[in-house]
């Protein structure tokens, strides 16, 4: 190397508070420096391309384009090299001296002491390049530009200054070369090495070379499949890639592909799983989507980019339209991704719907996530009706899972609301007696059987006009609707509902807030239902299985049948002051088989079982 006269740069002394942040907050993990240093490499090469279209004189001075990485244990030092653009003196102090510049007593004080406005404003400065000195204590920069004369060697430990100086033996690209601390030698490791190419970077065009000893060899394909033209993509291939990228074994369910081009640019590879991921309802999970700029891998774990209701979404995103810099961790905060998850989730939604038309097909996305899709129905989104297009449920009309629209058209004349009743399962649900006078009216009912049921029809307040009604609150809109065919037989008299009603009220004491007659029961003797503006049975059920405390629990109403034979028989007993015990043990147990009916425990079973065994002993 021919010595030149070495100039030393002072740092300002605001310096040391910017780097301290850079180094020491700014990213969650040492290794992303790797990730960095071959980013600026993939950019210098990128320009170096640029250059030579426009001045294809310069080309004699150029090798062919490419990175090396090279660790020596011996030396601890690992350098990244690139046959790129290279840089000048100006380059070096411009950008590598970014940080003296911005370190400014303007700069600091726009400071906030907020972390994450504080990272963003950095961010606005490009510092990544001094993520290097989270592994090393002393970085060295060889550099010469292409076209220029001489080359520079840019130096600093990272406290108080640089130095530069020129070198006129340097050939064209950059040689970046970090010292490592001691706790950083993990990074002198092939393997590791490798691994973190693979991880960050292997999608970089240009190859990647780990020079190891005497051995070299090539790290990264250079192949990015979502950059590929669909037709020249087979579908193992996209299987492929969709289970490299999700960790999964399972074939996708949909695949999306396609290119934005317009205001904001960019290329999305979406899939929808066939099963659902071990962790989908975890709260710490990392979205499934990676976010590429030009190719590189910039991260897994970008917080909003994918809403929550489409969080089981995975696959690749890659724009040119955000820069490669330190700011990358705050990338939820900018617009562009705003944008871009705007304009993938409208896809997504359009492709759902065209899937929705084979209902068989369908009904393999609902059963797998259509827990986790209606919650679009409860977040306060701009695309709520998409949504709600698109959610399926269970209902009273048939045993297929129908849409809100199938409602809407299933619904009688006179009906003005969309009835649905909640519970743990189908099952229990198509046996609940509070379905009996809507099923013998044909007014149709949807069952809600998942958490969160609960709480999207409190805050999704109407269907096209149709609001949602539990039909535990319907008495009145249900008495409206005339039954098909007039209920014949007996009926309680005024008298005796007055003294069935009371009766049951002094049997089961603070158990029940009421008891009145209905019309919605055809079959069963008697319902429980819980007054409007309470919480739902479900709910409660709900909140005490995951230990959840009730501040106070809901009042349950008796509704009686007054029509049905065993609750004449007992009115006609009370009437007549006859087996009073007996008359008290069958409210019991006629309270105690609802219970159990919607699926909720009884205070004393053993006590049941006896009352039970006695009336079924006197029957036979």
């Amino acid at each position: 190397m021919t010595e030149k006269k070495e100039e030393k740069v002072e740092f300002k002394a605001e310096v040391s508070k910017v780097l301290d942040i850079v180094i020491h907050s700014l990213y969650s993990n040492t290794e992303v420096f790797l990730r960095e240093l071959v980013s600026n490499a993939s950019d210098a090469c990128d320009k170096l391309r640029y250059a030579l279209l426009i001045h294809p004189e310069l080309a004699p001075e150029t090798e062919p384009t490419k990175i090396t990485i090279e660790p020596n244990a011996k030396n601890g030092t690992l350098t990244i090299t690139d046959t790129g653009i290279g840089m000048t003196k100006e380059d070096l102090i411009n950008h590598l001296g970014t940080i003296a510049r911005s370190g400014s007593a303007e700069f600091i004080s726009a400071l906030t002491g907020d972390k994450q406005k504080d990272m963003a404003l950095i961010g606005q400065f490009g510092v990544g390049f001094y993520a290097a000195f989270m592994v090393a204590d002393k970085v060295t920069v060889y550099t010469r530009k292409v076209g220029a004369n001489s080359g520079y060697v840019w130096e600093s430990e990272g406290a108080d200054s640089f130095t530069i100086k020129e070198d006129e033996t340097l050939p064209v690209g950059t040689s970046v070369v970090l010292h490592l601390k001691p706790e950083a030698k993990e990074y002198l490791e092939p393997v590791r090495l490798r691994y973190l190419v693979r991880q960050y970077s292997d999608h970089i065009e240009w190859p990647i070379i780990l020079k190891n000893e005497d051995k070299t060899e090539t790290i990264n394909s250079s192949s990015a499949l979502w950059a590929k033209p669909k037709t020249d993509i087979s579908p193992k291939q996209y299987k492929d890639f969709y289970q490299t990228v999700s960790h999964a074994f399972d074939d996708p369910w949909m695949t999306l592909h396609y290119k934005a081009e317009g205001i904001i640019n960019y290329t999305a590879l979406m899939f929808i799983p066939t099963k659902q991921p071990f962790n989908l309802f975890q709260p710490d999970r990392k979205s499934g989507i990676q976010l590429y700029v030009n190719r590189v891998f910039i991260s897994d774990d970008i917080k909003g980019i994918m809403p929550n209701y489409l969080r089981f979404v995975t696959g690749v995103i890659d724009t040119n339209d955000l820069p490669l810099n330190v700011s990358r961790e705050m990338l939820q905060k900018t617009p562009v991704i705003a944008k871009i998850k705007k304009g993938i989730v409208k896809r997504i939604l359009s492709e759902l719907k065209k899937r929705s038309e084979d209902k068989t097909d369908y009904l393999k996305f609902w059963e797998s996530f259509g827990i986790v899709f209606k919650e679009g129905l409860y977040e306060p989104i701009d695309e709520r009706e998409e949504v709600a297009e698109l959610c399926r449920f269970h209902s009273t009309l048939n045993d297929d899972i129908i849409g809100f629209a199938d409602y809407v058209n299933a619904m009688r004349p006179e009906q003005e609301h969309i009835y649905y009743l909640s519970g743990k399962d189908v099952n229990t649900l198509k046996n609940n007696p509070q379905l009996e006078g809507f099923i013998a009216r044909k007014i149709p009912v949807l069952l809600l059987t998942d958490p969160i049921d609960e709480f999207w029809v409190q805050t999704y307040q109407d269907y096209k006009g149709k609001t949602f009604v539990s039909v535990m609150h319907a008495k009145q809109d249900l008495e409206k609707i005339a039954l098909d065919a007039k209920q014949d037989g007996d009926v309680l008299s005024e008298k005796q509902s007055k003294a069935i009603t009371e009766r049951i009220k002094k049997v089961l004491g603070d158990k029940v807030n009421d008891v009145q007659l209905t019309e919605r029961l055809t079959k069963s003797p008697i319902a429980l239902i819980t007054p409007e503006g309470q919480m739902s049975l479900h709910l409660e059920q709900l909140m005490k299985a995951h230990g959840q405390q009730i501040a106070m629990k809901s009042e349950r109403v008796v509704e009686i049948n007054p029509r049905h034979p065993l609750i004449l028989k007992l009115a006609d007993l009370i009437e007549r002051k006859e087996a009073e015990d007996k008359v008290n043990d069958a409210i019991w147990v006629l309270y105690d088989q609802t219970l159990i009916a919607e699926g909720e425990p009884i205070s004393d079973p053993a006590l049941f079982t006896k009352r039970l065994s006695g009336f079924i002993l006197s029957g036979l």
